[in-house]
């Protein structure tokens, strides 16, 4: 029998991973600083606005941000990504910028997975154990997503 986590049942808990969504509303995601944003989509069922805070897992420039969908490909958000790929991104003081998502391939997704992991070890290290336990897999895969924000407003 697996043991899970104190941590993957953390992040199974809906109103833990909800906690930071305020924050963002209220203009104050800075306050989580740029390795965290959130993301807001559509219910791909619904049609209703949807919001999810996730780990910023790269960012190569100011207008593309890489993020993984921890739970696989049957994450709410991906799924919603997926069925429109049209989204608005909050992260350090940037709020609400329309931004465009692409689903990666396996290779680019592994890629990216390999940047995160040389950079950051101990929190690779750390996120595998933790999606291992969370999903009950011994390599669950983790679909990558590049979203790409739109230019800033000229005024």
């Amino acid at each position: 029998m697996r043991t899970v986590s104190f941590a993957a049942k953390m992040i199974r808990t809906r109103w833990v991973v909800r906690l930071p969504i305020p924050l963002y509303k209220a203009g104050l995601g800075f306050l989580l600083g740029r390795r965290f944003m959130m993301l807001e989509h559509t219910g791909r069922t619904s049609g209703e606005p949807r919001f999810v805070v996730l780990e910023v897992i790269d960012r190569p420039d100011e207008r593309t941000v890489f993020v993984a969908s921890g739970f696989g490909p049957r994450s709410q958000w991906y799924r919603n990504l997926r069925a429109d790929p049209s989204c608005h991104v909050s992260t350090g003081r940037i709020r609400r910028r329309p931004a465009e998502a692409v689903l990666l391939d396996a290779a680019g997704g592994a890629e990216v997975l390999a940047r995160y992991a040389e950079r950051y070890p101990k929190a690779w290290a750390a996120l595998q154990q933790m999606m291992r336990d969370a999903t009950g897999e011994d390599d669950p895969e983790i679909p990558i997503v590049r979203l790409r924000l739109a230019e800033r407003d000229a005024r």
